[in-house]
This record gives C-alpha cells, structure tokens and sequence, in this order.
C-alpha cells in the first residue's frame, strides 16, 4: 500500500524538502505539489488524496484555514495532514482540525519518517477487515468466511479446528463431512476466534478446546484428526491441560 501525498508549501526550500522526503519513502507517493493553498485546495477537491504535508503560514488562505474546509468533506474523500510549520503555537488548533501529526521546521528525516509511519499505521488499519479489528466489538457465536465467491456465515461452535493449506485454511466442521477452503490467513482466524475456547497448538493448526477429544503425549485427537502440538506452542496448551485435569 501506498498513501497518495500531497505537499503544501509557499517557501520553495521547504516545499522541495517535503516533495525530497516523500520519493525516499517507500510508502508513500507524491501525486502534487503547490506552493498555494488556494491552488491545493481546488487539486483535492477534484482527486482523492491520501495524506497531506501542509504548511500553516501562507497568503491568502493559510494552512489551518485548508484544514478546517477539508475537515468538513465527508470521511471518506477526506486526507489526513500531517503539519509543517516553523511555529509550534499552532498545536492545539492542528489538533482540533484532527491532524494526523505536527512537524516543526527544520526538521529531520527521521522526524519526518515518524510522522508517516504513524499515518500509514493509521491508513493500514483503516484496511483492516471488521473481523480482525481489535476496536470493533466481535460477536463470538458466529464469523464470515471467504468461501469461492461466496461469505459464509460459520457457527463458531460448530469449528472443530483450523488447518492451514498454502494461500488457504480448511475450517473443518462437525457437522459437515468436508472442510470449508477459505482464502485468509491462520492470524487473520486466530483474531476471528474467542481465545477462551480456541487455541494455536501448531503453525499450521488451531483447535477448538471444546472439541478435544483426547490427548496422548504431545498430540491432540478431534474425531479422526490426529494433531501435533509443537514445541513453540506447548508451554500454553499445557497450561491449558493442567486446568482442564485440575
């Protein structure tokens, strides 16, 4: 992923610094660059922008008097900004207008870098699916599965375990003779699944603790599935073990 950036700036040096740090970034890519407000704003209303590195001192429309009309666009054609100013008593306003981050001229490379890193970590969980966002609350009695072309809405009780097969899981069920394939990846299913009854036991498994049958040495059997508990996941499912035979 790549963030779409935008560098605001009426002093040439600076804005040149800006465009410089953007191309050293891997992720992230210069679509423009103005040396007005009035000039980046007309280019944002007509493309969607991503980021923007956004000067607050500048003639006829300031940086802050930008940000306040790009904060009223809905959230969805709406770019973050990241400020840059010689002057830190803008603070508390940029915040108010929801900026991303603050840069006070000069500034370094590695400064700069910090401030971006935080927006891609912000656009990157924006990306995020609902199952695996740990900020969106999980019902736990069921999920959707990517079944061919299909979601598939799986009873969560009904998992007997997960198996990893190349790009793919089988989510093996007890009430269905075959597995479901579904394109995810095992942490995407281990964040999808309530930790109090699931757990990892290998690299390429996660078992339902409900549905162990018995256990015989290192390896755990659910119906005819014969599953290794490896060495990296042992400590907690022994763990696990010593509570269930307590």
């Amino acid at each position: 992923m790549k963030l779409r950036c935008v560098a605001v700036d009426d002093e040439p040096l600076a804005l040149d610094l800006v465009a410089k740090f953007i191309s050293q970034t891997s992720f992230l890519q210069l679509e423009a660059k103005f040396d007005n407000a009035i000039q980046a704003l007309g280019y944002l209303n007509q493309n969607q922008t991503d980021l923007v590195f956004l000067d607050i001192q500048m003639p006829d429309l300031s940086g802050m008097e930008l940000a306040r009309i790009l904060d009223g666009k809905n959230s969805g054609q709406k770019p973050r900004i990241i400020f840059t100013t010689a002057y830190n008593q803008f603070a508390i306003e940029g915040y108010k207008v929801d900026a991303l981050d603050y840069l006070l001229k000069p500034f370094s490379y590695e400064e700069f870098l910090k401030a971006s890193t935080k927006a891609y970590q912000y656009f990157e969980k924006l990306q995020k699916p609902a199952e695996s966002s740990p900020d969106l609350e999980k019902n736990h009695d069921y999920i959707f599965l990517k079944v061919e072309y299909q979601l598939v809405k799986v009873m969560v009780k009904d998992i007997a375990y997960v198996e990893a097969y190349k790009d793919y899981v089988k989510v093996h069920l007890t009430n269905k003779p075959n597995p479901l394939l579904s394109l995810t990846s095992m942490k995407a299913m281990e964040d999808m699944l309530p930790p109090q009854d699931f757990m990892r036991v290998h690299r390429s498994f996660i078992i339902n603790l409900n549905h162990i049958d018995s256990v015989s040495r290192n390896v755990v059997n659910i119906g005819d599935a014969h599953i290794t508990v490896s060495d990296n996941y042992k400590e907690p499912f022994m763990h696990f073990l010593s509570r269930w035979m307590s």
